[in-house]
């Protein structure tokens, strides 16, 4: 194997490490987070936010926090995730006038329904990703991101 070939591998690596790392992973258990009181949660949605310690190459155990539209519906809780699926904005429940009871998203005028579900004609091309709930004694917690297609 000459030059070229070597300098040729050195550029394969990165892409099969970047591919075949979250697989090695597979097995680690994704932390549940305790966010609120279930007596909190209404049928209105409402942002909580929590914070998980984060592990990446650079930093252990940072403290970074997140937030999560979360109610009721019927006796489930749903909690939605606030990144809109266009361009990475955050969305608010009932943030605009001229579209009462859906997340809009500031950036360009994004909008979901109740349940995180894009809106036709607006620029999401998905739904809001779901959080993992967990109930145990009174309290909700949250769990790694459902992705939504």
């Amino acid at each position: 194997m000459g030059t070229g070939g070597f300098m040729a591998s050195m550029l394969l690596v990165p892409p099969l490490r970047m591919a075949v790392d979250p697989l090695l992973k597979a097995g680690e258990e994704k932390p549940f987070v305790p966010v609120a009181d279930v007596n909190e949660i209404t049928d209105e949605p409402k942002r909580f936010e929590f914070t998980l310690k984060i592990n990446d190459a650079w930093v252990k155990n940072q403290a970074t926090t997140y937030s999560a539209w979360v109610y009721k519906q019927g006796s489930e809780i749903v909690a939605l995730s606030p990144i809109c699926k266009h361009l990475g904005c955050t969305v608010n429940w009932n943030a605009s006038p001229e579209h009462p009871n859906m997340f809009y998203c500031p950036c360009h005028g994004g909008l979901y329904t109740k349940d995180g579900i894009n809106v036709p004609g607006t620029p999401p091309r998905a739904p809001l990703d779901l959080y993992e709930v967990k109930v145990e004694g009174g309290k909700l917690y949250l769990g790694p991101l459902i992705q939504r297609t």
